[in-house]
């Protein structure tokens, strides 16, 4: 049975990652790059980099093929342009890249670190408003707050 980071290892293994300031880099490169950020609408909403495409992790695959409820038609449209996948951490971004190359996307990047790394390098966010976030309250807002029954109790046996 695989545990969820070693399907992450297992799915590296056909997909590329990039470091923030690699991004940035492209970014100037290719002002043409899709930036699709997989996460929850609440969690874009809160902040984002701007001009990034939300299209949470659950209905990816439906949003990109035409005729379905979720369809997004840039995303449709962007199999062979240069689509970067973002997420908080860099771990669904990496299922999601993953996922967008199984189904026909040619050129398709997961941003290692995720926001919290494009955060940490001093990169702007914005908030659903289009307002720049202040990335103390970013930092606040991307560190992990397990509860008690997320931890692995002491007597579990894997």
């Amino acid at each position: 049975m695989n545990r969820f980071l070693e399907l992450i290892r297992d799915c590296l293994s056909d997909v590329r990652e990039l470091m923030p300031w690699e991004l940035e880099e492209r970014l100037q490169a290719n002002p043409g790059a899709l930036i699709l950020d997989v996460r929850e609408p609440a969690e874009f909403d809160a902040m984002h980099i701007a001009g990034s495409m939300n299209v949470p992790r659950g209905i990816l695959e439906s949003a990109c093929e035409w005729e379905y409820e979720e369809t997004e038609p840039e995303l449709v449209r962007a199999r062979e342009r240069e689509v970067i996948v973002v997420c908080r951490s860099g771990y669904r971004s990496i299922l999601a890249a993953h996922s967008l190359q199984v189904l026909g996307f040619k050129d398709v990047v997961s941003l290692k670190t995720g926001l919290r790394g494009w955060k940490d390098y001093d990169q702007p966010l914005v908030d659903k408003s289009g307002n720049d976030v202040d990335l103390d309250f970013a930092d606040d807002y991307f560190t992990a707050n397990l509860k008690a029954d997320q931890m692995r109790p002491t007597d579990w046996v894997d």
